[in-house]
């Protein structure tokens, strides 16, 4: 029973700090999930022309990364001239550091144009860190292209 209620306290412990953004570099060439290559890469910019309603697309994409998910790393925004867009990891398979924020990579995966509800726009602005008052101003839905990222290769 002793060990039991010793094991437990451990366990939370450990799975807080599996909840928490790598602490690796992102240097040039370095790869998260599946291996990738920048061939055949699209600009962020040029990936709404590619979407047709609400098909997915697999597709490679080239930006740069403005904002990463401090809490797990399990999401960025890359910069478009539509605003930035977002891309999860699929399947929570991999993480990236927060050190990613600022570079330019290539992301591999699938593409969608969707519509993200308000209270998922409020979940994304408290993994940002986002004020509560900056949550709170969040009133309506916004349709954004989406992404679920296989692989990252940091340029």
């Amino acid at each position: 029973m002793k060990k039991t209620i010793l094991l437990l306290p451990a366990l939370l412990f450990g799975f807080c700090l599996l909840a928490q953004p790598p602490k690796v570099p992102a240097d040039k060439g370095t790869s998260f999930g599946e291996k990738t290559t920048e061939e055949g890469a699209i600009p962020a910019n040029d990936l709404g022309a590619k979407l047709k309603g609400a098909e997915p697309v697999e597709v490679k994409v080239t930006g740069k990364v403005v904002e990463v998910c401090k809490a797990e790393g399990c999401w960025i925004r890359m910069e478009t001239a539509n605003g930035p867009m977002l891309i999860k990891m699929k399947d929570h398979a991999f993480l990236v550091p927060l050190v990613l924020n600022g570079k330019n990579v290539v992301v591999q995966g699938t593409a969608t144009l969707k519509e993200t509800s308000v209270e998922m726009l409020r979940h994304y602005a408290e993994d940002a860190g986002k004020s509560k008052a900056e949550i709170e101003a969040i009133k309506e839905p916004k349709k954004e292209i989406t992404m679920q990222a296989r692989g990252i290769l940091v340029l």
